[in-house]
């Protein structure tokens, strides 16, 4: 983390506040009109009752992110399937010394980020877990309340893989031992952001980003090992048969989660490194939607791209729930055959799916609902689905169903629907004209 946010610093992609800022509402409320103008990271230098720095929107740039991977023309799921291909099966680890210092969990900043959130919480976390049987490792984001120095309270969604790690050791009435890294390596948030195989390695994928193996530390009080250079880690064990309440909490849909029971976490150590950063990410920000959006999206892509050919690139624009594919159309019909795929490519989000020629913006739902309104009848390019599941937490059935939007040419028509296009635009310099 700290090698990147130099390289940020660098590039001139690091802002940073010298004035004090206050952990509860402010420093969201600062953050959040931050990034209406820029994408860069932000970092608090002096945040009040905190002995260290806090730095957020890190992640908040699909341009940082598809460079991170080799991707600089902005065509993620591509790139990062490549990256998988070639990622190796186990994770190639080494261990080093630990260097860090003992801290208590209240001496990490406490930011409150929503109106109505509970309290304090961890956004950022990324809770290291090895499957109680096999050992495989997982890396997922869970939220965690603050209720006190020894105790945390995580919200563990049921179609995530630690799930299933939780519920094979509370089978057998056992805690499940984990770790919550906060400013890890980039390597190490994008594949805890990876939607992977359930049975694959994610330290592997971390390994594959990074290029070469991973520096491990032990913990003091749980058995496992930690990326060696993350800045905090709160160990703990997240405890069997045991649910207590949580939230609300202001989530990444833009809209409050109740108070429900959730899981326990009980914290055993807190260790930092030498002048540790704290990483804060406002939930359904840029920071949090842009890497899950890649990580659907990246999903969404392997699983058309395995089936159906012409397919190009996936995004969830703008919002997890939508998904826009790119294709090269094949065959009259093609769009058709997308839709219906995409429809079962991830049971939790594709609400609503839209198929668009090659020459459209996936990223600007702008560019793509001009290409349905202009390519055709909206009432014969439309699919409904009716009494589809969806979303996992959906009690009331409000993201059930789904539509499909084919914004795509006429099929045998294609010439009637070239874009116009001003020869040289592309390549004007505003500044030179405008000086």
């Amino acid at each position: 983390m700290r090698a990147y946010l130099d390289s940020l610093r660098d590039a001139g992609d690091l802002h940073v506040v010298r004035r004090e800022v206050d952990p509860k509402h402010e420093l969201a409320a600062v953050t959040a009109a931050f990034q209406k103008r820029h994408d860069g990271a932000i970092l608090f230098e002096n945040v009040r009752g905190a002995a260290m720095p806090v730095v957020s929107n890190v992640y908040g740039s699909r341009r940082r992110l598809c460079a991170s991977i080799g991707a600089p023309d902005l065509a993620f799921c591509p790139a990062w399937n490549r990256l998988m291909t070639g990622a190796p099966e186990r994770a190639d680890l080494q261990q080093v010394p630990a260097d860090r210092r003992r801290i208590a969990l209240s001496d990490l900043p406490q930011p409150v980020y929503f109106e109505k959130d509970a309290g304090p919480y961890i956004t950022s976390g990324i809770l290291l877990a090895n499957h109680p049987e096999t050992g495989v490792p997982n890396l997922s984001f869970h939220r965690a309340m603050h209720v006190d120095d020894g105790e945390l309270r995580i919200r563990i969604g049921s179609s995530h893989d630690l799930t299933r790690y939780q519920q094979a050791a509370e089978a057998k009435d056992e805690p499940l031992e984990a770790a919550i890294l906060i400013g890890a390596a980039p390597e190490i948030f994008l594949a805890a952001c990876a939607s992977i195989p359930p049975d694959a390695d994610e330290l592997a994928v971390a390994n594959a980003v990074a290029g070469g193996p991973l520096d491990m530390a032990r913990c003091e009080t749980v058995g496992l090992s930690v990326p060696a250079d993350t800045q905090i880690v709160v160990e703990g064990r997240i405890l069997p048969h045991e649910r207590r309440p949580e939230g609300p909490f202001g989530e990444f849909m833009g809209y409050y989660v109740p108070e429900e029971p959730n899981h326990v976490f009980e914290v055993t150590a807190v260790t930092a490194c030498a002048d540790p950063v704290y990483h804060a990410l406002v939930c359904g920000s840029p920071e949090d939607l842009i890497p899950l959006e890649t990580a659907v999206a990246s999903k969404i892509y392997r699983h058309l791209t395995a089936r159906l050919p012409g397919i190009l690139d996936v995004a969830c624009s703008p919002q997890l729930l939508n998904t826009v594919v790119k294709i090269r159309p094949q065959y009259d019909g093609h769009a058709r055959h997308v839709l219906l795929a995409a429809f079962g490519a991830h049971m939790d989000y594709s609400k609503t799916c839209m198929v668009t020629d090659e020459d459209v913006d996936i990223h600007d739902l702008n560019d793509v609902w001009w290409s349905f309104v202009t390519r055709g009848r909206a009432d014969t390019r439309s699919l409904v689905v009716p009494d589809v599941p969806g979303f996992y937490r959906d009690p009331n059935r409000d993201h059930w169903g789904r539509l499909g939007i084919d914004a795509t040419k006429p099929w045998g028509r294609e010439a009637e629907f070239e874009r116009k296009r001003i020869p040289g635009g592309d390549g004007i310099d505003l500044a030179g004209w405008l000086a």
